[in-house]
């Protein structure tokens, strides 16, 4: 496999966890199942997290091939078209998942700790995607590309969150409520240092020409 092309697969690898969860939830909304502790708040109050799901998983597959850089420069009308559908996917994913911090009953595991986790990376989250709209409009490119770069790492965030909790998996027992909080953070911050450090890594690169730039998003 192309380089170019190893990314957003290893992008939709890192989603897939979340994203069959999700697909799981809804169905099992869609179908009625039994209400139990574990779900009651989904079905008392289904339209944020059916909004979140539907949000997320269409930001987390379809943004991955934002980053095959072969396929932008192929395919510029495609990224751009794409963009139109990324940025009110990510602010719903971001905003619902906000909603639903504040509007159900926190699961025992969770504690005011992951709430506020909840609540910081999402307003992180629809920040950085404002503010990468806001770059792209006034052709400011690298500017954009750093801002998408870390409200995806965010968006992305639930995927490495099934691996930080990974320890407590194979020891078969459940975390308490400081090792929720540490894994849940851990995923985040791991897709944040990752994401900084290769827009860190790509501002050390010759600057492409603004031409090749303004064929992949427009100002106007």
């Amino acid at each position: 496999m192309k380089r170019s092309r190893l990314v957003p697969y290893s992008l939709i690898a890192l989603s897939f966890v979340p994203v069959v969860a999700g697909a799981f939830r809804v169905s099992e909304l869609a179908a009625g199942a039994p209400i139990d502790d574990g779900n009651a708040r989904f079905f008392a109050q289904p339209l944020p997290v059916v909004l979140h799901i539907i949000g997320a998983t269409v930001y987390c597959l379809l943004g991955a091939f934002q980053f095959d850089a072969r396929l932008r420069r192929r395919r510029p009308g495609w990224h751009r078209a794409a963009g139109r559908v990324l940025i009110p996917c990510g602010l719903v994913a971001a905003l619902t998942g906000m909603w639903m911090a504040v509007s159900y009953d926190l699961p025992p595991i969770d504690g005011l700790g992951v709430l506020l986790l909840r609540l910081v990376f999402g307003g992180a989250m629809a920040l950085a995607v404002v503010l990468g709209f806001v770059r792209v409009r006034q052709g400011d490119f690298t500017a954009h590309r750093a801002w998408m770069m870390r409200a995806y790492a965010i968006g992305l965030g639930a995927g490495t969150q099934a691996f930080t909790h990974l320890p407590w998996l194979l020891a078969g027992d459940a975390p308490d409520e400081l090792g929720r909080f540490t894994a849940m953070a851990a995923g985040w911050l791991i897709n944040l240092a990752v994401a900084e450090w290769l827009i860190r890594r790509s501002r050390r690169r010759p600057a492409p020409a603004r031409t090749a730039m303004t064929a992949i998003v427009p100002v106007r």
